[in-house]
């Protein structure tokens, strides 16, 4: 999943913080969700740059990471339900999430 290159920079998607602060502070989400293992793209995270990892968990949100299917969810309109546990000094956990797609 990290799609290295000869020089050992992972090539993967990821948001921007223009992206997020948008979804963030104007649309006034409470989590962002992606496919890949981290916020930020592949060549941000070779850097060691979670500069937006961090700012998301530092406004108070979450993130839900290796999301599957995303192809099949409407770009708008569609409500997510994601449940989990909430583990004492956890760190990460396994959720279930769902989308239900507007009729």
């Amino acid at each position: 999943m990290e799609n290295k290159d000869s020089a050992g920079v992972s090539h993967y998607l990821g948001w921007s913080m223009p992206a997020l602060k948008y979804l963030y502070e104007e649309c006034e989400i409470t989590a962002s969700g992606h496919e890949t293992t981290d916020t930020a793209p592949g060549v941000a995270t070779t850097k060691e740059d979670y500069s937006l990892e961090t700012y998301s968990l530092k406004t108070n949100h979450y993130q839900i990471e290796l999301l599957a299917n995303l192809d099949q969810v409407p770009e708008s309109g569609a409500l997510i339900v994601a449940t989990f546990p909430k583990p004492k000094g956890g760190s990460g956990f396994p959720a279930r999430v769902f989308a239900i797609r507007p009729p």
